[in-house]
């Protein structure tokens, strides 16, 4: 375990990964740690990867992670929910990771087109920028329409068909948001 205090939760995602490499379960940071890669630097307390597995095998990774000493707790979502199910790691000392299964509307390829970024002497696997602002619309909190609109500004290179393809994949509500903040 790296983490050694409070707020480390990127360390505990570095040893997340491990089990997750180790199983081949493809990956991809999201949330505040991908915002940060896009041009939008905000406090989080937690760290955030949607993965490949479907909700049902989550038992397994689950417990491979507490044998490992870690906590998790595995919450499916609702019917209605676009999240299938959310694997919670947390340590001693409060650091938390959530692992996002069977999100609706991700595109299959969003594992292939993640990029690796240096983190503490080795590569973590990012959400592309194109998937990372389809994923913000399709969310459509206040931050989350906040973050897209901030790396959306700071892109020097997007792929807007790309971009249209995987909104429209989430429906029609996170196209027409992507129509209310594209130039």
């Amino acid at each position: 375990m790296r983490a050694i205090r409070s707020g480390e939760s990127a360390l505990l995602l570095l040893d997340v990964v491990e089990v997750l490499e180790r199983n081949s379960v493809a990956y991809a940071v999201i949330g505040a740690m991908a915002a940060a890669i896009y041009g939008v630097v905000r406090a989080s307390m937690d760290a955030d990867a949607v993965i490949s597995l479907p909700p049902h095998q989550l038992g397994d990774v689950s417990r491979e992670y507490r044998a490992a000493g870690f906590r998790t707790e595995l919450r499916d979502g609702e019917p209605d929910d676009p999240i299938g199910a959310v694997l919670v790691i947390s340590d001693t000392h409060g650091n938390r990771v959530d692992l996002l299964a069977g999100l609706r509307g991700l595109d299959g390829g969003a594992f292939t087109r993640a990029i690796e970024v240096p983190f503490q002497e080795r590569g973590l696997r990012f959400i592309g920028r194109e998937d990372f602002i389809a994923m913000k619309l399709f969310a459509h909190g206040p931050q989350d329409l906040s973050d897209a609109r901030y790396a959306l500004a700071a892109a020097e290179i997007l792929d807007f068909g790309l971009l249209r393809r995987l909104t429209a994949g989430f429906g029609p509500d996170t196209v027409a948001a992507l129509e209310k903040l594209s130039p």
